[in-house]
This record gives C-alpha cells, sequence and structure tokens, in this order.
C-alpha cells in the first residue's frame, strides 16, 4: 500500500519551484494589446507621449522608458606582503551603475493604433 502522506509535504515546494520557472509576456505580448485601440484608449493607459509626428495621414507617438541597473565585474585575487610573508587577498570589483532604456513607437492611422515598435537595452 503507498502512503500519500510523505508525498503532501513536499507539495508547497514542488509549487514554488514552478512557480520560480514561470516567465511573465514579453513585451511584444503586453504592447500588441494596444492594437486597434483609439489613440484616446492609449494615452489614458499610458499617459502622453514624449514625442508625436504627423506624416501622411499616419500618426507616431513615440514613449520613452528609462531606468537603472545596477552590475558588478568579477573581483580579482591580488597578492600582498603582510608581516608573515606573502599573501593573496580577494578585492571585490565595485557596484556599477548604468541607465537603459527602451523606445516605443506607436503606429496610427485613423486614430487607432495600426502597430508599434521598440528598440533598446532596456526592452524586456
Amino acid at each position: 500500500m503507498l502512503r500519500m502522506r510523505p508525498l503532501i509535504r513536499f507539495a508547497p515546494l514542488t509549487a514554488l519551484v514552478l512557480a520560480a520557472c514561470a516567465q511573465g509576456p514579453t513585451l511584444e505580448q503586453r504592447l500588441s494589446t494596444y492594437v486597434n485601440r483609439t489613440e484616446g484608449e492609449l494615452v489614458a493607459e499610458l499617459g502622453v507621449p514624449v514625442r508625436t509626428y504627423d506624416v501622411e495621414g499616419r500618426r507616431f507617438l513615440q514613449y520613452e522608458q528609462r531606468r537603472t541597473v545596477a552590475y558588478s565585474e568579477p573581483g580579482y585575487y591580488r597578492p600582498w606582503f603582510s608581516p608573515w610573508g606573502p599573501q593573496m587577498g580577494y578585492w571585490p570589483a565595485p557596484t556599477t551603475y548604468a541607465v537603459v532604456g527602451c523606445d516605443i513607437t506607436f503606429a496610427l492611422r485613423q486614430g487607432r493604433v495600426e502597430s508599434f515598435s521598440f528598440r533598446g537595452q532596456g526592452c524586456r
């Protein structure tokens, strides 16, 4: 006879591991929900665009996202001398900060979102 009791103890752990593997929708999937919406709906949800450009019956709305990320290079080992002779010491590299951005442009025709594009290192 198989006892189920011990397996139940691992259910929360299994759920946690599976949740950690789950990925949310991509940027492209999130932006595709705006296609065929009106300009008013777009501005109501995303706010006022940074730039607009009208040409040949089309209107382009550009949004910018900027965020600061911290990263660190690997540290290094360096010899140094003590009263007891040469030693090896580890020096961690300093934390470096960088601003990454994502520019998102929506193309509208007749007041409705027709397409979108994005570019930049911060697009995720």
